[in-house]
């Protein structure tokens, strides 16, 4: 378990530097190319490699730093029946997205985020789906307090909760991405709101609410019960992947798109920080997680994450 916990914050630290490095390399060396020129050859190739590959390496190291930290703390199952659907339905959604333009509206992804599945997204963008979903909906049912013996509406509560959280990242996502001078990806059609289709942001919702439902379903007997130190990473990989793309949409962009970007703060790193906030103590968790052992199987051996030992 130790060695779990330290390749999971190595890989979490990776994901925020490359991210800052990102970062960098968007705002600072590409607008001046003096600054390039002046690299030595060495320099000039490393940079050219890091911006060649950089898009691809921040989302990979943030799905590795999610992927280890759910295992260590939900376990494998709940780790599976989240990653599996969350995957395979948002590449479903995106390869329908940009063949026909349903639910998304008409888009298309360009270079820089890795090799394209079908010649039309690139294998990182589920991976993103992914992480930051897992991220969004940990969150949402923590401020919820979705506990064993919730009722059904609290947990889709929860769902619209961590589908409005994920929504909100993307406020200042697509237009960095999309409207930046350095492009990920285009719409081939005029956005009413602040050049993204309206249609787009019912897509991320809707898209969101249909895998974190299906991996609600299958954690139905896996209830997850974490505390305020547990949720700590899915807090800071959440307000990473918003940095990055409120910075450039703010850098970058006119002063329109600070309303956006206030949007997202409001409904997506405000509720997250209150959601992490108000969650329970490490020792309140241990007391609740002992009290249901002690009364439930006081001759077992406790299992080694809070969803089995909750499961039991």
């Amino acid at each position: 378990m130790k060695q779990l916990v330290i390749a999971e914050r190595i890989f979490l630290a990776v994901h925020v530097i490359s991210t800052l490095f990102g970062l960098a390399g968007l705002l600072i060396i590409l607008p001046n190319p003096q600054i390039i020129a002046n690299l030595p050859p060495i320099g000039q190739t490393a940079f050219g490699w890091s911006m060649a590959g950089g898009g691809v390496a921040y989302i990979v190291f943030g799905a590795i730093a999610v992927s280890l930290y759910a295992y260590r703390t939900l376990g494998w199952w709940a780790t599976a029946t989240f990653m599996v659907p969350a995957i395979f339905l948002s590449l479903g959604s995106e390869l329908l997205g940009t063949s026909t333009g349903f639910p998304f509206g008409h888009y298309q992804y360009l270079s820089g985020l890795g090799y394209k599945i079908a010649g039309l997204v690139p294998f990182t963008i589920p991976l993103s789906w992914f992480y930051m979903g897992l991220t969004c909906y940990l969150l949402g049912r923590a401020g919820l307090k979705v506990v064993v013996g919730s009722s059904w509406l609290r947990h889709w509560a929860a769902l619209a909760v961590a589908a409005i959280l994920l929504t909100a990242w993307d406020l200042v996502l697509d237009p960095a991405m999309s409207q930046a001078p350095v492009k990920f990806w285009v719409f081939q059609e005029v956005g009413e709101f602040f050049g993204m289709p309206y249609r787009n942001l019912l897509g991320w919702m809707g898209t969101a609410t249909v895998f974190m439902s299906v991996g609600a379903f299958l954690w139905r007997r896996v209830p997850v019960l974490l505390s305020r130190r547990q949720l700590t990473l899915p807090l800071i990989v959440y307000l990473t992947n918003f940095t990055f793309g409120a910075t450039i949409t703010v850098c970058a962009l006119d002063e329109r798109f600070l309303f956006p970007v206030s949007l997202s703060v409001a409904l997506g790193v405000i509720p997250a920080f209150v959601f992490w906030w108000t969650a329970p103590t490490l020792a309140t968790v241990e007391d609740i997680l002992s009290d249901r052992v002690s009364v439930d199987s006081p001759r077992s051996q406790v299992p080694a994450t809070p969803a089995e030992i909750l499961a039991k």
